[in-house]
């Protein structure tokens, strides 16, 4: 390692021990780097500008995020968990599953792990803990392990940046994404049944069959987004960007149609939007610098040389990566650890011969567990700042369901079919 990459990684790592943001603490560093190699600090901002320049796929983030917000701020989650209620809520542990399924539809229009946890996750745990039905700290835990299958299922945040710095066909991960989601979805109800059946939860009472038709068309606007986006992108319609508009734009009409959006409403969703968008820029700009620096460094390719004399299969290397992903995933958020671990592997990966849709699919799953892993577990803040459960609480009722995720992530690594079918069928040729 070069002395001015040294004191770059020292910068960043003093920056963030001592609070500083990771973004502001790797565009210092970089600065610091650029500085000791004798280039120009003009370098910085060059490149995060031509980094965006050049990245028109980037748009669909704020677009996404914009449509979750405003879906949020519209109600129209409601009439999406009336029709859940319908569907499970019969079921023992009812509201537990009505709070997988829902997450599991919401997934398909807003692509975030933290606007489900915000937005349905905080209406479903006011549902079930009401008249003391679930403790309020499972309520919370298991809302926190179901909002990790927003990015899964496609639409998705995280694999628009894993496209981005793996070169790999978003319309490909998105559809990849459907099976492993679903997959999430049945350990988690899976386990709820058998936590239910152990705290003694009864059953809530079934939806009159004549009350479903009514419940199912009320529905059926929201429900329809996720098939409008998958036929738009596999149809040749859309990009992925441009799917992530008319996610935004139909959002916002079913707001106005259901009259259950203010223009005051508007205004805090789209500010709120900006402000996420402003964040996530952040680091992603500060990620562009930083991996012109590893390239200049021509780490990946050293990476790749030092597997290679190391001859892993490519199962021992996937066990190891998601080894580092999961420490990782206690200190650094899901967008940084993409934007600059990642970029690292994608070469040995390519010299490995591993599929980069199912590395990619395989490497956010793993990092959305890493959502609800303390102690950085950002989606156990964000339903503590929300709902005000103790946080100590929270986290001794998601550790069950850490450890079911991590199972359908091992058989996600050993099984990589259950990942590319989907793609396959729709002619992917990896």
């Amino acid at each position: 390692m070069s002395l001015a990459l040294t004191l770059c990684l020292v910068t960043v790592l003093l920056l963030a021990a001592f609070g500083t943001p990771v973004s502001f603490s790797m565009i210092i560093g970089a600065i610091v780097y650029l500085a000791v190699s004798g280039q120009d600090l003009a370098l910085a901002g060059e490149q995060i500008i031509q980094g965006f320049y050049n990245s028109f796929i980037l748009l669909a983030v704020p677009l996404f995020i914009a449509a979750a917000n405003i879906m949020n701020a519209g109600s129209i989650t409601d009439r999406l968990l009336q029709f859940c209620v319908a569907m499970v809520g019969h079921f023992r542990g009812g509201l537990g599953h009505v709070n997988i399924v829902s997450s599991l539809i919401f997934s398909g229009m807003s692509g975030s792990a933290v606007a489900d946890a915000a937005g349905v996750g905080r209406v479903i745990i006011n549902m079930m803990t009401k008249d003391g039905r679930y403790p309020p700290s499972y309520a919370a835990a298991i809302t926190a392990a179901s909002a990790t299958i927003g990015p899964i299922i496609p639409p998705s945040i995280p694999m628009v940046i894993y496209a981005l710095v793996s070169d790999t066909s978003v319309g490909y991960l998105f559809i990849a994404g459907l099976v492993p989601g679903l997959l999430m979805g049945v350990v988690l109800m899976g386990l709820n049944a058998y936590m239910a059946t152990k705290m003694d939860i009864p059953k809530e009472p079934r939806t009159p069959m004549k009350d479903i038709p009514r419940i199912t068309f009320r529905a059926l606007p929201t429900l329809m987004m996720p098939a409008i986006l998958l036929f738009g992108i596999y149809g040749g319609i859309t990009t992925p960007t441009e799917a992530a508009a008319v996610a935004a734009a139909y959002a916002l009409i079913l707001a106005v149609a259901y009259r259950s959006i203010s223009f005051k409403q508007l205004y805090l969703a789209l500010k709120e939007s900006a402000y996420s968008s402003a964040s996530v820029g952040l680091v992603i700009g500060s990620a562009l610098i930083f991996n012109y620096i590893v390239a200049t460094e021509n780490v990946p390719t050293a990476i790749a040389e030092m597997i290679t004399a190391a001859d892993l299969s490519p199962l021992q290397f996937l066990l190891i990566v998601n080894l580092i992903y999961l420490g990782l995933g206690f200190l650094l958020d899901a967008t940084t650890v993409i934007l600059v671990i990642v970029p690292l592997f994608v070469p040995a990966c390519r010299e490995l011969g591993i599929d980069l849709v199912h590395f990619g699919v395989v490497t956010i799953v793993n990092l959305m567990i890493g959502l609800i892993t303390p102690p950085y577990g950002v989606l156990l803040f964000v339903i503590n700042g929300t709902t005000k459960i103790p946080l100590a609480g929270i986290i001794k009722q998601v550790i069950p369901f850490i450890f079911v995720l991590l199972a359908a992530l091992f058989i996600m690594i050993l099984f990589p079919d259950l990942i590319l079918s989907m793609p396959r069928l729709m002619g992917y040729q990896g």
